[in-house]
């Protein structure tokens, strides 16, 4: 019965993450369409952190109540599951072709910030101090970004966001409603995310570590999933792509700087067994696609998902 509880909780907190989440980005793009912000900073701030708003309040929210193998399971298992999962599922319904111009930089310093993640891993726990660098090195590259020095893969086209008359708010009481219920949404979300994802873990006995790295990542790469899908259908290879490398940059940079900002963070010696080598795994594979231009196939996709079947078989 206290596992169907907490089931409901894992499920209602995602829910509330996802909702708050649009919610609040919504708002805010609103806000942006009325002040006539650039296109290029709202795509930087608004767009990226507000869709990384519930892998920040998921992780966040675990370190501060003493759940750090969740938020650190959460950075991992999301950027594994990007891309065995999220690039498995879309390659399925069309091969998807790294034959694209500016990714290389990107792929490169996925690969970069996977090995600097790993180091601080090794030498936990992860401080303030290194969540200060983090987010410097993330500030540094959205500088480059907004100078056409760099380009930030996988944000939403903010030119068409702000195009999009249907659902963004035009008035100050409605843009404010949304916000201020992203605001409330999210954190509370986040209580029930924690709550039941502990709950289970004690359920099922296995530890916090293993739930984040799967049942949290999972959940929380749901909007990437879905954004990879559609744009399969779309046969538009560039968003998947840049989707991928995005959301895996961003949970290093800003989601572990963040949360390590709140408080040092310990972690999980299963990390560094054994996760945290997939995950680098994954990310060297992703930059070899890139660097060789290559075109992944269905059959590669297969291939991708099997393996993340077979990863979450070996954690659990």
């Amino acid at each position: 019965m206290f596992d169907v509880i907490d089931a409901l909780k894992l499920f209602g907190g995602f829910v509330y993450l996802l909702v708050g989440g649009e919610l609040l980005v919504r708002g805010s793009l609103g806000l942006a369409r009325e002040r006539n912000l650039s296109p290029v900073i709202v795509g930087m701030t608004i767009v990226a952190m507000g869709t990384s708003a519930p892998e920040l309040m998921v992780s966040g929210y675990s370190a501060l109540s003493g759940h750090p193998g969740i938020a650190v399971g959460n950075v991992v298992g999301s950027n594994i599951a990007n891309v065995l999962l999220v690039m498995g599922v879309p390659a399925l319904i069309y091969p998807i072709s790294f034959a694209q111009d500016g990714l290389v930089k990107q792929a490169s310093l996925m690969v970069v910030m996977s090995f600097i993640l790993i180091v601080m891993l090794l030498f936990e726990p992860i401080t303030k101090f290194e969540g200060i660098c983090l987010l410097i090195i993330l500030v540094i590259f959205l500088f480059l970004t907004t100078r056409g020095a760099a380009v930030m893969p996988g944000l939403d086209d903010p030119e068409e966001e702000l195009k999009k008359a249907f659902g963004l708010p035009s008035s100050a009481g409605a843009i404010i409603l949304l916000v201020l219920l992203g605001i409330i949404m999210l954190p509370l979300g986040a209580n029930l995310v924690v709550d039941g994802a502990a709950g289970l873990a004690r359920g099922w006995g296995v530890s916090e570590a293993v739930i984040g790295l799967s049942l949290i990542a999972l959940g929380t790469s749901l909007p990437e999933l879905s954004t990879t899908v559609v744009a399969a259908f779309h046969r538009s290879s560039e968003v998947i792509i840049g989707n991928v490398i995005g959301s895996n940059l961003f949970n290093i940079l800003a989601i572990l700087g963040f949360t390590a900002l709140l408080t040092d963070i310990p972690v999980n010696p299963q990390f560094i067994v054994f996760d945290i080598w997939v995950m680098l795994g994954c990310a060297i594979l992703l930059w070899l696609f890139v660097w060789t231009k290559a075109t992944m196939s269905r059959y590669f996709g297969i291939a991708l998902l099997i393996s993340y079947v077979a990863y979450l078989v070996v954690i659990y």
